[in-house]
């Protein structure tokens, strides 16, 4: 239990709260502690009736059943720790408000689109934000994906939405993720610094009130990192060594 603990807290802050909170909503309604239909995202129900936890609870809760479902929470959960953690201590390192924001802005834009869509739980479009924005800023690494295979980085979003739709499963969600993340790394990033075009998103002051940066310089960024190309990675969780853009390992 020690190490387990040593192990939650060396995780950074938002990636730590996010992977135990999807996991502790997901398990106290598989054991039928709380009726799942109240984790849901229902529109209705949301802006007739203020059930306002529902956007935030849709984010966390997956179910754990049928297998196939099941299997795939898993998958969102690796995908989730590795490359929110990525990204965390990246990029984002000792600067917890911009990466607050980064997720509040997924966050927002993939509530209003699975709205529209119909859909009740937000946690797959979330995930894929998270990947897709680690993926466009690690382009050139090369990931090992299942039997061996590998490619760069920038594919990996479209092979999961291929996966994803051969078994079944629609990909209309990863679909949404790819959309958000892309927008967020677009006017963060791609507009302003290769465009030439005026910085249209910026943390808010208040964020950094809460979360204050804990490295030394102005709020904010500069330029996205360069990526440097790795060995290789196992992005589907085969349980190998990981070799990651800036040369951390993770087990």
């Amino acid at each position: 239990m020690s190490d387990i603990g040593e192990w939650f807290k060396s995780v950074p802050l938002f990636t730590r709260y996010w992977f135990a909170l999807s996991i502790g909503f997901s398990l106290v309604a598989r054991l039928g502690i709380v009726n799942p239909y109240y984790l849901y995202l229902v529109p209705d129900l949301f802006i007739q009736k203020f059930q306002i936890w529902r956007p935030v609870t849709a984010v966390f809760y997956y179910p754990m059943s049928p297998p196939g479902v099941g299997f795939h929470f898993l998958s969102n959960l690796y995908f989730l720790y590795h490359y929110s953690r990525n990204l965390e201590t990246g990029l984002f390192d000792g600067r917890p408000a911009d990466y607050c924001f980064m997720l509040v802005f997924c966050w927002l834009c993939s509530l209003v689109v699975s709205m529209l869509a119909d859909l009740l739980l937000l946690m797959d479009q979330m995930v894929m934000c998270v990947l897709y924005v680690w993926c466009q800023l690690n382009k050139d690494v090369i990931v090992s994906f299942w039997f061996g295979t590998q490619f760069k980085a920038v594919y990996l979003p479209w092979v999961l939405v291929g996966v994803y739709f051969i078994m079944g499963r629609g990909g209309l969600q990863e679909l949404i993720g790819i959309l958000v993340g892309h927008l967020y790394f677009f006017l963060m990033f791609k507009y302003p610094q290769e465009m030439g075009g005026p910085s249209l998103l910026s943390t808010p002051s208040i964020l950094y009130k809460y979360f204050p940066s804990t490295r030394s310089g102005i709020h904010g960024f500069g330029q996205a990192p360069t990526p440097r190309r790795p060995l290789g990675d196992d992005a589907a969780g085969g349980g190998g060594r990981h070799n990651w853009g800036r040369g951390y390992t993770l087990r």
